[in-house]
């Protein structure tokens, strides 16, 4: 209990605490009160536990900017911090396109995060896999082993045991993975190349992952080949690209054809613009190749262009590269 004149009583776990001011105690608002009565949550979360409801001021649902006066008494009902969330199973739709007894390809939809984090700790594939799955709560990250951006739609591998997983990860590590994507960037594009540039947080925007001058860079090749060029209906050249990965960094094809100044049609955090309707940044995982745990064959999976990225593609002018 904290070291003050403030009467206070906790009551059991699912029972609120409750507090009185002491008839000596000043005008005050409300969320420094409570900074001072529970330290052990941060200003931010009583605000936010004030602005759902969950804490009233004599038996009344209370404001985040409320002035609480000697005599008052504090209803505090705590929550759940949204991080214990993150494993938790929910109801979350994706595709699976395939599954064995060592591992599932999951087909994820733009718009869906990979892994739980900061602002997204509940909602992820990760929460649909462990609905879906029960039993990969036995498994680090609930088996996943790369991700895709959240507004990147396509392939995913997800092992389905410690075992499969290691091996999934081996994989990744010697580049024996063939992850193929497609893009739709700016630009007119006549001839396939490779970026070899190192990858690492950009050092004026965190939000961001930069070629030049990054924090930390990480090795990261994309190898990429124009399959047709078109013009959109606002007169801007666009030119639909396949890319192949040798790694797997953070960003990396976004970042990488952004460094060729040809950014993702849409990719507005990377220098895109958003034309011909397109919503997000038009990427898609369209092919995954990887051995097998149990029989060391290679397996193969595609998956179809989604279907804002395909109204996309429909729209535009088309000529051969």
């Amino acid at each position: 209990m904290p070291d003050t004149d403030i009467a206070t009583e906790s009551l059991n776990p699912v029972q609120p605490l409750q507090f009185e001011l002491p008839f000596k105690a000043l005008p005050e608002r409300l969320d420094k009160v409570l900074a001072r009565l529970i330290p052990e949550h941060s200003r931010s979360r009583l605000q936010a536990w004030i602005e759902g409801g969950h804490v009233h001021v004599n038996g009344q649902a209370a404001r985040v900017r409320q002035m609480v006066n000697p005599g008052d008494k504090i209803t505090v009902w705590e929550q759940l911090p949204p991080e214990s969330l993150a494993f938790s199973p929910e109801p979350v739709e994706f595709g699976v396109v395939a599954e064995s007894p060592d591992w599932i390809v999951v087909n994820k939809p733009a718009g869906l995060v990979t892994h739980p984090g900061a602002g997204n700790w509940s909602g992820t594939l990760l929460n649909g896999l462990l609905h879906r799955f029960p039993e990969l709560k036995a498994v680090a990250r609930a088996g996943i082993v790369h991700r895709l951006d959240k507004d990147t739609s396509g392939l995913l591998v997800v092992a389905r045991h410690e075992k499969a997983q290691t091996h999934l990860i081996r994989q990744l590590q010697d580049r024996s993975v063939s992850r193929e994507y497609v893009a739709l960037v700016h630009g007119n594009i006549v001839k396939s190349g490779t970026v070899d540039r190192a990858i690492g947080r950009d050092a004026r925007v965190p939000v961001r992952m930069a070629v030049e001058n990054p924090i930390a860079p990480k090795a990261a090749i994309t190898h990429y080949e124009p399959v047709r060029i078109g013009e959109t209906a606002e007169g801007s050249l666009v030119t639909e690209v396949a890319c192949r990965l040798e790694t797997g960094r953070t960003h990396q094809i976004r970042v990488h054809m952004a460094s060729l100044r040809h950014p993702l049609v849409a990719d507005v955090l990377y220098g895109g613009k958003q034309l011909a309707g397109a919503a997000r940044q038009l990427l898609h995982a369209r092919a995954l190749r990887f051995d097998d745990f149990s029989t060391g064959q290679r397996v193969s999976f595609e998956a179809p262009l989604a279907e804002d990225f395909l109204a996309v593609l429909q729209g535009i002018a088309w000529h051969e590269p």
